[in-house]
């Protein structure tokens, strides 16, 4: 349908709906990983807001303490953490939160308990985020084992194949959120008018081989002389050459790198 010389789909595939027809394809599901998520949602798109007002709010900064990594936290962080923290906690589905902003785990009240553990840094690439640069969220989420009765720290400390879905929130020229929940890897871009992330790239693959390599270079000091000799072997191969020469990208938040 068009509207003002605009096309509109009238029919698109929302995060939301995505995730509900998944659901339908699992006859035993319980519909607490689509609330879980509806959860997620919710906690970037507040994060989103978040970032966009940290100039005109005074949220650019130092709060004046560390993460568990040793890192300077930033306002924003303490903010977004709050937020995904209060959204997990309210959708009455996880038991554990592990966050990079909290030196111990975080065991959701009794009655609010679920069956998710949730993994996430809440503002990946904060140290950016004075110089508008893109930064993001990153999550996980596992299933509480079936022989754990009360949720403890070596719940969490699951293998990376055991992940129920994982997934990234990028902030920058738009908000978009990456996710898997098993099966491939979608993408999914916020539409302010609707207040819905709406589905935009589909199957996402990673290239078999690209152009472009993305390492701290400024730490090459330090580095085992075996990285050393492969990275300087990617600068001069035969391969690089025809391609003109590699390019290396470094950005210093996961999210927008991955991307």
């Amino acid at each position: 349908m068009t509207h003002h010389g605009q096309t509109f789909d009238s029919n698109c595939m929302t995060l939301t709906r995505f995730v509900l027809q998944e659901q339908r394809k699992v006859p035993q599901a319980t519909g607490d990983l689509t609330q879980l998520l509806n959860s997620i949602q919710t906690a970037v798109k507040a994060v989103s807001s978040a970032v966009r007002k940290a100039g005109i709010a005074n949220m650019y900064g130092i709060a004046g303490n560390v993460n568990v990594q040793g890192e300077e936290v930033k306002k924003l962080d303490v903010l977004s953490n709050e937020l995904f923290i209060n959204m997990l906690t309210s959708s009455y589905t996880t038991c554990l939160l592990v966050s990079e902003e909290n030196e111990t785990v975080i065991e959701v009240e009794t009655e609010r308990q679920g069956k998710y553990i949730v993994t996430f840094d809440p503002l990946d690439g904060s140290s950016n985020i004075d110089c508008l640069v893109s930064v993001g969220s990153i999550f996980g989420i596992y299933k509480k084992p079936e022989n754990s009765s009360t949720p403890e720290l070596s719940d969490a400390l699951q293998q990376g194949r055991k992940m129920v879905a994982a997934g990234y929130a990028l902030y920058g020229s738009a908000t978009m959120i990456v996710l898997s929940i098993g099966h491939g890897v979608n993408g999914f871009t916020y539409d302010p008018a609707l207040g819905e992330f709406i589905l935009t790239e589909k199957n996402m693959r990673i290239p078999s081989r690209g152009k472009i390599y993305s390492i701290n270079e400024g730490y090459e000091a330090v580095w085992d002389p075996a990285i050393k000799e492969y990275v300087q072997s990617k600068k001069i191969s035969s391969h690089w050459e025809a391609l003109r020469g590699p390019i290396c990208w470094f950005h210093g938040g996961g999210c927008p790198q991955d991307y």
